[in-house]
């Protein structure tokens, strides 16, 4: 499979993705708030994955700017139609991209935001190395994802097996402590990592790193 292949999946799947329910709700707001505490008025901030569009509609008014990127055309489409509906979101941009297609500029962002979004890069290396170089001098990259080295035996041998029958997208397999590895090598420094879930063993921790 490829990135295309991958686009392919999110849009075949994209308005079932947007009926669906957030499994833990409380955890999600928990995230949220989380975040608004780290953002400032007069940020720029990506969002990479944003998928349909939720997140980024619920922190828009906390900052100057908000691009919200995701590599499927539906799921932007149907970003676009929420953000109609919600209104009075002028500072809020929905664009389909990947972080290999957004170029440095001089206004850089200051916050970069990746939840649920690491685990389906195919380079986790360079995925971390182009968020550095997007972010302003000692900006924040944000980023909450599944760890499945972490996860069950069970579902590290599913996974591949509905990737091969198309019933899954890539799923990269790195436990936490690995990712923490990777951001750090990346040129950041973990200021907090922090688990906001309110059942169970998510084994997605929320993570806050500074770029040096």
């Amino acid at each position: 499979m490829s990135i295309a292949d991958d686009a392919r999946f999110w849009n075949r799947t994209a308005r079932k993705y947007a009926r669906g329910k957030i499994a833990d709700e409380a955890g999600y707001e928990r995230t949220l708030k989380r975040t608004r505490t780290l953002l400032r008025g007069n940020d720029r901030v990506l969002e990479l994955g944003c998928g349909t569009g939720t997140t980024a509609i619920r922190l828009a008014d906390s900052v100057k700017d908000y691009l919200a990127t995701d590599i499927s055309t539906d799921m932007i489409a149907i970003a676009e139609e929420r953000k109609h509906t919600a209104g009075s979101l002028a500072n809020l941009v929905f664009s389909t991209a990947t972080v290999e297609t957004l170029v440095p500029g001089p206004a850089q962002f200051n916050v970069v935001l990746g939840f649920n979004y690491l685990h389906l890069v195919r380079d986790l290396p360079g995925t971390v190395q182009r968020i550095h170089s997007l972010l302003a001098p000692r900006g924040l990259f944000i980023t909450k994802t599944p760890c499945v080295g972490d996860m069950s035996s069970l579902i590290r041998l599913v996974l591949p097996a509905m990737r091969a029958i198309g019933k899954a997208p890539y799923a990269g397999v790195f436990s936490a402590v690995e990712l923490g590895r990777h951001i750090n090598a990346g040129g950041f420094d973990i200021l907090a990592t922090e688990i906001h879930a309110t059942k169970g063993n998510d084994h997605r921790p929320y993570i806050v790193a500074r770029k040096r």
